[in-house]
């Protein structure tokens, strides 16, 4: 009879991968460590927001009257939102300013991996002209968001839906941002994560809270 004993190098790699990931899976750990893979990826480099052209030299842009752009309705109006304090807000209430709105959730891998360098975004701009929107669709309900992002010690605006989702605002993928010029315009758009933290990303939202 062969006693010969099972040692962890007989167990084939597949096997303990499987093993790794139920475990993981199970745990509810394997949405942060796929997000922590991908904050590695976003680290190279490679995946910076893209800026358009028209972005990158706001000065080019046609001016816009005042008095054409009170009577514009701006993307997402008659969109309300809750703040994680429970308090209801009015996305039109924000005109007037630049809006950077990224739509999340705390399933979401790829969101989990961009939030740092949002947070990282949000300190440094430091502008009461330009309004972040973190908008969470989870449907956990309040009480697992305020939870996530007090565990990741986040600063800027949470939010949740609490009314009829924009039509603007939809998209295939999230996370998805949408940068708001402050006459109510979608400007920009960036489906999957992205790194925001970059100088130009910095001077773009600067530059147009300025005018």
């Amino acid at each position: 009879m062969n006693n010969k004993k099972l040692s962890i190098k007989d167990i084939p790699g597949w096997a303990i991968m499987l093993a790794v990931f139920g475990f993981l899976y199970l745990t509810g750990l394997h949405t942060e460590a796929i997000g922590q893979v991908q904050r590695l990826l976003l680290a190279t480099g490679i995946k910076n927001a893209d800026v358009p052209e028209t972005l990158q030299n706001p000065d080019a842009s046609a001016v816009v009257d005042a008095a054409a752009v009170a009577n514009k309705e701006m993307a997402g109006a008659g969109f309300r939102m809750v703040d994680l304090q429970g308090k209801q807000v009015n996305f039109e209430s924000l005109k007037g300013k630049v809006v950077f709105l990224n739509i999340w959730a705390t399933w979401c891998p790829p969101c989990i991996a961009e939030m740092p360098n949002i947070q990282k975004l949000y300190e440094k701009v430091g502008s009461d002209k330009i309004a972040f929107v973190m908008l969470s669709v989870d449907e956990g309900g309040m009480e697992k968001v305020k939870k996530f992002i007090d565990k990741k010690n986040y600063t800027f605006p949470v939010y949740m839906p609490a009314g009829q989702f924009p039509q603007e605002f939809y998209s295939n993928a999230i996370p998805t941002t949408f940068i708001i010029s402050p006459e109510g315009k979608i400007v920009a758009k960036q489906e999957g994560m992205a790194d925001y933290d970059t100088k130009e990303v910095r001077e773009f939202l600067q530059s147009m809270a300025k005018k």
